[in-house]
């Protein structure tokens, strides 16, 4: 396992935690040690070479913690190490303690008479330490591995963002080019018109490629660019209408998603039809939401003739879910020759966006 990484604020402050700890431990050792009528220069001593051997253990396991955890059998590694390390520490605890006071007699039968007790509470602190560190390490390894799954499920969504922004721009793209070959025989000045349109629109493209966000003032602008190429290419036929409330311009919704809403109306709305066509566009806010209708005429009789309509709202359903988690922020309904679809875009600020 590699080594966790603990944050300064973290470190500093667990080190005091322990060093007052020992400190109060201490404190009890030498208490304890005097109500034994222990003198106190004895029972200090005592608990200094315990305590700071102990202290030593508990460091030494933590340590060993930030490089080993232990899966399967914690509790087992738990009861063994403590039962091992306390066993050395009292071994080199009563040798130390021995080699200082070799000629007191009185305090080497007390040594002797409590090293039972001692081992006793040695271990349970030793097993208390280890099972802390245990707890913290994983809680921390836990931490960055959700963190990590969560980056990774954050670039996947970015990714399959991007992927279906991608898919739709070169249809678009195709179609403009066809058009813009077939008019640059017979009206080569609505050609070059197209042409420069297509490539100020492009350009809009590319500069927004970065935002994952626009408001709808900016997402109109692009718009309306596009919807000026598209009347080039169906002239009189195709006729939009933009009604959007004051208070909803500057709201946000996601980069280049009423393309391909008006897209899949002019595809609905001409390819079945020689009349002229009229593209309705409304924007109004709805508490907290944004709320795009896109409506074009609908004629059932024929619409199912047409092939490949579906992808662009799927792929607006997909971006929406992708990056708010629902599935009922797009609404399509078909009444009196008409087909709507309407988008609810919550805003940002109302905490329910995943982003």
């Amino acid at each position: 396992m590699p080594e966790q990484i603990i944050k300064k604020e973290d470190k500093k402050r667990i080190a005091i935690i322990f060093i007052v700890w020992w400190l109060v431990w201490g404190s009890i050792h030498t208490g304890v040690l005097q109500f034994f009528n222990i003198t106190y220069s004895h029972a200090l001593t005592d608990a200094a070479v315990s305590c700071s051997m102990l202290a030593a253990a508990c460091l030494f396991i933590i340590n060993n913690m930030r490089y080993y955890l232990p899966k399967k059998e914690k509790y087992l590694y738990v009861i063994v190490i403590s039962f091992a390390l306390t066993a050395i520490w009292l071994a080199l605890d009563r040798g130390i303690l021995r080699s200082i006071y070799k000629r007191d007699e009185a305090y080497l039968q007390f040594l002797n008479q409590s090293l039972v007790i001692r081992y006793m509470i040695a271990f349970l602190m030793m097993a208390c330490n280890t099972l802390l560190s245990l707890t913290w390490y994983t809680q921390k390894e836990q931490a960055e591995e959700s963190e990590r799954r969560a980056d990774t499920e954050r670039l996947a969504r970015e990714a399959e963002l991007n992927k279906l922004r991608q898919q739709l721009q070169p249809h678009f793209l195709f179609n403009s080019l066809n058009s813009i070959s077939a008019l640059t025989g017979q009206q080569p000045e609505k050609a070059r018109h197209m042409i420069q349109q297509l490539s100020d629109f492009l350009r809009g493209t590319l500069r927004n490629e970065g935002q994952q966000w626009a408001t709808l003032q900016s997402e109109i602008d692009h718009l309306q660019l596009y919807l000026d190429i598209e009347k080039v290419r169906f002239g009189y036929r195709l006729q939009s209408v933009i009604r959007c409330d004051e208070n909803a311009w500057q709201l946000q919704l996601p980069a280049m998603l009423l393309q391909p809403l008006v897209e899949n109306a002019i595809k609905f709305g001409l390819y079945d039809t020689i009349g002229e066509v009229e593209i309705l566009i409304a924007a109004k806010r709805v508490e907290e939401m944004l709320e795009v209708t896109v409506q074009n005429p609908y004629d059932e009789s024929t619409a199912m003739q047409i092939k490949g309509t579906g992808f662009g709202l799927a792929s607006i359903r997909r971006r929406l879910f992708l990056l708010f988690g629902r599935q009922d922020l797009l609404q399509i309904n078909k009444a009196a020759e008409k087909f709507m679809v309407t988008l609810h875009v919550p805003q940002r600020t109302t905490g329910n966006n995943k982003q």
